[in-house]
């Protein structure tokens, strides 16, 4: 799966009026969008076609699902040109149009093609295709003169650290937005859901981020631990406990000690969830005798081994 979705802004020297003519009139289009034309009726909920005049052949087809002249433009987005791609599961192609300084003399243009999620192939052929479709728009609209054909190949770009890159921020989100829920208050039902679908989704995205190592995965097991500790379902947050002692072993050296901690706090507390106290205290005396060297890590994880739930263990 490549990422969902490719956004794109520019500014260009031309009133907005003028960019959205130029997005919508085919003796506009034909000029730097591949030599097609744009044919709709021009409202919303209406079928549009872009058609390459060289031959009159389906480029693109879809519906408008917005136009609101001359700030936006929404439409689906299916590629016919090309066998495979128009195969896949048609896009979601947004224009905004926003003036960019006090007189209106220059616009910013701001373009997203979404819902690319099962259309890699798709995503990968308009990625530098509206770059070349953008500069062409601006060229034109300064210059009066269409952009000279130009190679859109050879990028070393590689998709999947697009897709890694994607993942790794959205495992950063989440997990972090698991600690606003780990703030010591008693969770009611719709929140331990909450909690439990963002520690499981912060885990899904480090399992595929960019640079994401095995230390990583026993950091994301450890916060699903947590979590189901913290629910009460101490089953589940054993499970994920010992996964992440399995993970922290297997990562050795590439470990920090305060991970040895965290992987015995784990422990402790799913098992004085189950009610086996005397493992629990074996756990906890484990986790609380590791050897922190750096004086702000041991203060965090001070903190973290003192906060509830620990289901009345005797610490």
């Amino acid at each position: 799966m490549s990422a969902t979705a490719h956004l794109y802004e520019i500014f260009v020297r031309a009133p907005r009026e003028r960019v959205w003519q130029a997005l919508t009139d085919p003796d506009d289009t034909v000029r730097y969008f591949h030599g097609t034309r744009f044919e709709s009726s021009f409202e919303a909920g209406a079928p549009y076609r872009n058609v390459i005049v060289d031959g009159d052949r389906l480029a693109v087809d879809g519906v408008i699902e917005a136009f609101d002249p001359p700030r936006r433009l929404v439409l689906t987005w299916h590629v016919n040109y090309d066998e495979g791609m128009a195969a896949e599961p048609p896009g979601r192609v947004e224009w905004t149009l926003t003036p960019a300084n006090q007189d209106g003399s220059v616009t910013r243009v701001t373009l997203r093609h979404g819902d690319l999620a099962l259309s890699p192939a798709t995503w990968e052929h308009v990625r530098l295709g509206w770059v070349e479709i953008l500069d062409g728009l601006k060229t034109l609209l300064e210059t009066g003169e269409p952009l000279p054909p130009v190679d859109t190949g050879g990028s070393d770009i590689d998709a999947a650290d697009v897709e890694g890159n994607w993942h790794r921020a959205q495992a950063i989100t989440a997990n972090n937005s698991v600690w606003e829920l780990l703030d010591g208050r008693e969770l009611g039902g719709g929140e331990v859901d909450d909690l439990l679908q963002r520690a499981y989704a912060a885990a899904y995205h480090w399992r595929r981020a960019t640079g994401a190592t095995t230390v990583n995965q026993a950091r994301a097991s450890w916060l699903v631990s947590r979590a189901h500790a913290t629910a009460g379902q101490g089953a589940a947050a054993l499970h994920h406990a010992d996964r992440t002692s399995a993970l922290v072993a297997e990562a050795a050296d590439e470990v920090a000690d305060f991970d040895h901690a965290y992987a015995y706090e784990a422990r402790a507390r799913a098992l004085a969830c189950l009610g086996r106290v005397d493992e629990a205290g074996e756990a906890y005396r484990r986790a609380a005798t590791v050897t922190i060297a750096d004086e702000q890590d041991r203060s965090i994880f001070t903190s973290d081994l003192a906060a509830e739930p620990w289901f009345g263990l005797e610490r």
